[in-house]
């Protein structure tokens, strides 16, 4: 009986569990992410940039002489 307790508790540690190894992959997504994240923040501070200038250049334009 102390078998097959053993076997339906699945305490076989030379696998790991499964939800080991989703959290794995998880966490592995959410680096990912946090990555694309800031490069897309980063993307946009320069396209915020940018039209600033855009913006800037236009006022000074419509500026009388």
């Amino acid at each position: 009986m102390a078998k097959a307790l053993i076997g339906y508790l699945n305490s076989d540690l030379r696998t790991p569990h499964p939800l080991v190894v989703d959290n794995a992959r998880l966490r592995a997504r959410v680096q990912e992410l946090e990555a694309l994240v800031l490069t897309l923040k980063q993307e946009n501070d320069a396209l915020v940039a940018q039209a600033a200038e855009h913006v800037e250049s236009h006022i000074q334009e419509m500026q009388p002489a």
